[in-house]
């Protein structure tokens, strides 16, 4: 297995697509770490998950439809622990700026809707700082991913899968990925189109393994790599 990625960054220790989870991810060891980007009501990219601020913060409403100023006041932190009180929802530069002098990769996923200018800009900021070189930027959205291309045709891209179909290999050799990343489910069911993948050059990496025993099948079932929200202790197993 040649990648250990930090799903959301050490999430399992520290508040997903937080500052916190991304450093300790660096220390615990991922060659890559893994984060989403979403766009502001006021053009700010910000790296959240959810359509919506509601799970992982004490606001609410979708992301879109919130000012940059909203969403950087509420508390990202409080709901997985007292301990990160006051924690804020980062921008994408913020975590950037973090990253950019670390070791690891970064696995940038793009969430739908995304307009052109906002992918643009997205891509611009990781230009910025001189990391599209350290960067794979993905979505599950085959335009986002066409965007991509477009803007930055030299950025390595990656195409995210909810289910293995008949669709997956060739379009993931349309876009020119480097990866496809599937579910985990998908993985141990569907080694055919695993290997298919492989053979075109396309690596997977799926999502998201926390145990021993799904790392152990899924590095037989063929997969390159796997993303977990417990990646020191990936890191220790293999």
């Amino acid at each position: 297995m040649r990648y250990r990625v930090a799903h959301r960054g050490y999430s399992a220790v520290a508040p997903e697509n937080t500052l916190p989870a991304f450093a300790a991810a660096v220390l615990a060891g991922a060659t890559h770490v893994e984060f989403d980007v979403r766009t502001t009501a006021d053009g700010v990219p910000m790296v959240i998950h959810d359509r919506t601020v509601d799970r992982t913060t004490n606001g609410t409403g979708q992301v879109w439809d919130l000012s940059f100023s909203e969403v950087a006041a509420f508390d990202a932190g409080s709901w997985l622990s007292p301990a990160y009180a006051g924690l804020p929802v980062p921008t994408l530069a913020a975590t950037l700026d973090l990253l950019a002098g670390t070791a690891p990769e970064l696995l940038l996923e793009i969430k739908r809707p995304a307009s052109p200018a906002e992918v643009k800009a997205i891509v611009e900021a990781v230009a910025e700082r001189d990391l599209l070189p350290r960067t794979i930027v993905q979505s599950f959205d085959p335009d986002i991913v066409r965007l991509v291309r477009e803007v930055a045709p030299e950025v390595r891209r990656g195409l995210l899968r909810l289910r293995y179909d008949e669709e997956t290999v060739p379009l993931a050799v349309e876009l020119g990925v480097v990866c496809c990343n599937p579910s985990l489910d998908d993985v141990l069911t569907g080694r055919a189109t695993t290997d298919a993948l492989t053979a075109a050059g396309i690596e997977v990496m799926p999502w998201t393994a926390n145990d021993v025993g799904q790392w152990t099948a899924l590095v037989a079932a063929g997969a390159a790599g796997l993303i977990t929200d417990r990646v020191a202790e990936l890191t220790a197993w293999g």
